[in-house]
């Protein structure tokens, strides 16, 4: 039987990190503002800026605080309507619940891109902000989201926690909306085990976002933003505590410099596999939409002609070849599967996600693995497919 490679091995850390964390824990200086400059959060912050090409970044405790965060800086009102896509991580919506917002779902297609007719219907039913979840990096079609939102006068969040390295016509996504954000989890391309980013380039709403983080007193002070866009605001806005740590940004600043060789990797093992899976005919893996440039460290397919018993086989027939495969909507308890969103009260009906979400596979392929590996793991899938669905010989034949 094929040996199956670890996918669960997050992208190695870098010995600078190793040597600079050595340095904090000497210095005991692990709160971001203790050095009146050049902490270790404040130059993650300039570099991502620089690397992304954006005015403004601001490093806080994860993803999710990002998005919480952004929220807060448009200065929404209460039970503000944010549309949101059908297919993301719970903490979407958990982050638009937080936000005292509700959220509203969009259909999302075989694709896992936004469904725009449902989108451009949705948007007018009295939305007041919109978080574009670039779900496991598929980028859906910014310019028509773009379009629309920006006639209507709406805000447009990027949830870019699966996207870092993706461009869009060229431009990088988490830059095209009002605002970005990105993760550090330990399962994405830069990998500090929690933390995440926002970056704008809008200096009123990231001075209060900066504020909103925890920049109590005077420490706005040392953010490079410019200052009276903190004065109006401090003591004003509440504080969520949402601050990253030194030693976070410790990890992830040697990482940066990795990025392009990471994405330029995760592209070609993804479209490796991506190829070999397409050569069954149970196995469907969609294109990418044409100006998008992708950097992905997982694959997503879609099961196509199987029934629920053959799905549930499949599954498990890779899971004893040592592959995991995740179908999105066969758990109880699988957080990228909107109904099981119990906090949201009344959960949708929507058909087209549903669908999609029952026979949607994700297989995680980090960017460090050998083409041997991504052999391994082709080989592996196609072998479970084979297994289910060769036909059965008789006895003696």
């Amino acid at each position: 039987m094929t040996q199956a490679p670890d996918v669960h091995q997050a992208e190695p850390i870098p010995a600078a990190a190793r040597e600079a964390i050595e340095a904090l824990l000497q210095s005991g200086d692990l709160f971001r503002y203790t050095a009146p400059q050049d902490a270790p959060v404040a130059l993650l912050e300039a570099e991502f800026a620089a690397m992304m090409g954006s005015k403004f970044a601001l490093a806080v405790s994860s993803c999710s605080a990002a998005l919480f965060l952004s929220l807060k800086a448009l200065d929404l009102p209460r039970d503000a309507r944010v549309l949101i896509p059908g297919f993301t991580f719970a903490a979407v919506p958990s982050a638009v619940v937080h936000a005292e917002c509700v959220p509203v779902l969009c259909e999302v297609g075989s694709n896992y891109r936004l469904d725009m007719s449902d989108f451009s219907r949705k948007l007018d039913d009295d939305i007041s902000a919109v978080i574009i979840s670039h779900m496991r990096g598929h980028t859906s079609d910014m310019d028509t989201i773009m379009a629309l939102c920006e006639a209507r006068g709406i805000p447009v969040i990027e949830d870019a926690a699966h996207s870092l390295g993706t461009t869009w016509h060229g431009r990088k996504i988490g830059t095209i909306g009002k605002i970005g954000c990105f993760s550090f989890q330990s399962y994405k391309m830069i990998n500090a085990g929690e933390g995440g980013i926002l970056i704008t380039d809008d200096a009123d709403l990231v001075a209060r976002a900066i504020i909103m983080s925890g920049a109590y007193e005077h420490n706005w002070k040392k953010h490079p933003v410019l200052q009276d866009a903190f004065a109006r605001h401090q003591n004003t806005l509440p504080l969520y505590n949402q601050r990253m740590g030194n030693l976070s940004a410790a990890v992830i600043r040697p990482q940066l410099p990795e990025l392009a060789r990471r994405v330029q990797d995760g592209r070609r093992g993804h479209d490796y596999v991506a190829e070999r899976l397409n050569t069954s005919a149970y196995i469907e893996v969609p294109e990418k939409l044409a100006p998008e440039q992708r950097a992905p460290d997982s694959i997503q397919f879609n099961l196509v002609g199987l029934s629920d018993a053959e799905i549930d086989a499949f599954s498990d027939a890779a899971a004893a070849r040592g592959i995991k495969v995740q179908i999105f909507g066969r758990s109880d308890d699988n957080a990228r599967a909107f109904w099981n969103w119990k906090f949201l009260g009344d959960i949708p009906d929507l058909p087209q996600t549903r669908a999609m979400l029952m026979t949607a596979c994700d297989v995680r392929l980090p960017v460090h693995l050998s083409r041997a590996d991504y052999d391994a793991i082709a080989h592996i899938l196609l072998d479970a497919m084979d297994e289910v669905t060769s036909p059965v010989r008789a006895f003696g034949t």
